[in-house]
């Protein structure tokens, strides 16, 4: 058995949404979640980083191609958020509060089961320079 490494694929999303708990009062919602609750909704430029951890395939001397990995990003995340309402566009987040934190968590849900089980994978979502999300932690 070899020794694992990590890969990163870093790509870019805008996406606008709203925090909001339909369960809370207008009131608790505003105290809770402040600017991010404006009902005309609100937008970020996330940066998309995503780990995969595995051992170098002697084959091809990678853990995976990230060409095959951006795809996939590609495929099943940008296209589905990039340019998007989350709350209103996406049936990932029409039930679920588009915070980063449940972004992040659907992000590796779409991608978990498109990679091979013997990669490990981690999500690291931006939503502004200052503030990320990662996933497992």
């Amino acid at each position: 058995m070899g020794q694992k490494i990590a890969v990163y694929r870093k790509e870019h999303f805008n996406a606008a949404h709203r925090l909001h708990n339909p369960n809370l009062s207008d009131a608790e919602n505003a105290l809770i979640f402040g600017k991010c609750n404006y009902a005309n909704y609100h937008g970020h430029n996330y940066e998309l980083i995503v780990k995969v951890t595995g051992e170098i395939d002697p084959k091809t001397g990678y853990v995976i191609d990230l060409k095959i990995l951006s795809d996939l990003i590609n495929q099943f995340v940008i296209e589905k958020f990039d340019h998007k309402n989350l709350n209103l566009d996406t049936v990932e987040f029409k039930d679920l509060n588009p915070t980063a934190e449940n972004i992040a968590v659907v992000i590796y849900n779409l991608l978990r089961d498109k990679l091979d089980k013997q990669y490990e994978l981690k999500v690291v979502l931006y939503e502004t320079e200052r503030n990320y999300v990662e996933y497992p932690a």
